[in-house]
């Protein structure tokens, strides 16, 4: 983010926090659509991927002065709150489902067009994303950040709220599961 935007979303939060509507729109549009991009590849579902950008910006009106700029940018900030939304709803869903129903919960992003759009639609990119949505959260949340969002180690480390030697062996270990689960199904040798 360059200099001119930080400036920006400094005038527009200190303009929404004085009860500009106006303000809020702009920082609504200009954060819309990496948040909806991370939820929705934290989700793999476009509806909760937008269910979530929604409740971020329902909490930011709710705690407007929760923000600091002088401790980063205003888009990892709204990452991290939609990072803790989705937990928080991940908690409060799988305490009441039982145990196999939890566990086929790792929807097919294929299903219902979560990833259609602007992507390709190329077999092996559909099952990379599968396979992606179905790794465990931790190494899910370490493969979106540096791999599909292209953040540094330093700043996934931020967003994610863990030192930069975690999210490299999350990443190291995602990496691996998902070579160990493309070498089995291309029918080379099994890790």
């Amino acid at each position: 983010m360059g200099e001119h935007e930080r400036r920006r979303d400094r005038e527009l939060v200190e303009r929404f926090r004085s009860g500009d509507r106006e303000a809020f729109a702009a920082l609504y549009h200009a954060h819309y659509p990496a948040l909806f991009r991370h939820a929705l590849y934290m989700t793999g579902d476009r509806v909760r991927a937008g269910e979530t950008v929604q409740d971020v910006f329902v909490w930011l009106v709710h705690h407007p002065r929760e923000f600091d700029e002088s401790r980063g940018d205003l888009g990892p900030f709204l990452n991290g709150v939609a990072r803790k939304l989705l937990l928080r709803r991940r908690r409060a869903e799988s305490r009441w489902l039982p145990f196999e129903e939890a566990a086929a919960a790792v929807r097919d992003p294929n299903d219902d067009g979560a990833f259609a759009g602007g992507f390709e639609r190329d077999e092996e990119t559909a099952q990379l994303r599968k396979a992606i949505a179905a790794l465990p959260e931790r190494y899910r949340e370490a493969v979106v950040h540096c791999d599909l969002e292209g953040r540094s180690y330093e700043e996934a480390a931020a967003a994610m709220e863990c030192a930069v030697g975690t999210v490299r062996s999350r990443l190291h270990r995602a990496r691996e599961l998902l070579a160990r689960k493309f070498q089995c199904r291309l029918g080379l040798r099994c890790l």
